[in-house]
């Protein structure tokens, strides 16, 4: 009879620590599958975070006030020449500080007015300012891709000139035209409009990651 009751309070206890074990068992699972999804929580917006970090801003000057151009023209005006070797140069190295080679597109944007009558002369000359050989009061625009290029082209001289003063090194500088095709903030195509609009009229500098050129014959 005693060892009957033995066995069943044995039994009984058993079945107690069973439960327990069951019980911490399934804890155990249901804590390490938060902890699992907490950690891929916190590795996405890691993630997130790390892309943010290292895609850099795209940089706007307005041509309108003290920067904007002379109507037609591509030469600097001081106060545009005098930020782009202080502000501008300090931005830049802010930027790509301690970051992969960076390409600096220098982009030349217009309104939609016309130029006029005028013959072109970058075909004959863009080379030469380029390298100097040149001034830039040399080049004639005839279109608006003309005047937008020679604007960029402009500014990446003035950074290459720093650059030569020892600043603003492992980048390199390029030129390019938009014309009057992107209104600001926008990916459309814009719209024909022949009125004046300091809006458009701008130069953006954006930088892209140095990689090799994969040519598709």
């Amino acid at each position: 009879m005693k060892k009957r009751r033995y066995w069943e309070e044995t039994s009984e206890e058993s079945n107690i620590w069973t439960s327990f074990t069951d019980l911490m068992s399934n804890a155990f699972m249901i804590i390490s599958l938060l902890l699992i999804i907490a950690l891929i929580q916190l590795f996405v917006l890691s993630q997130e975070n790390q892309q943010s970090q290292q895609t850099p801003p795209v940089l706007i000057i307005q041509d309108s006030g003290a920067f904007k151009f002379p109507s037609g023209s591509a030469v600097l005006p001081s106060a545009l020449e005098q930020y782009i070797n202080q502000e501008l140069a300090n931005k830049i190295e802010e930027i790509t500080a301690g970051s992969q080679a960076y390409i600096v597109e220098i982009i030349g944007h217009t309104d939609g007015q016309l130029l006029g009558e005028r013959n072109s002369n970058l075909d004959a000359n863009l080379e030469q300012v380029a390298k100097g050989n040149l001034a830039m009061e040399n080049l004639e625009p005839g279109s608006n891709a003309d005047l937008g290029l020679m604007r960029a082209l402009a500014v990446v001289k003035q950074l290459q000139a720093i650059q030569a003063q020892g600043r603003l090194q492992d980048l390199q500088f390029r030129a390019y035209s938009a014309a009057q095709l992107f209104l600001p903030d926008s990916d459309e195509f814009a719209p024909v409009d022949r009125n004046p609009n300091p809006n458009r009229r701008r130069i953006e500098i954006r930088f892209s990651p140095l990689g090799e050129a994969e040519v598709i014959r």
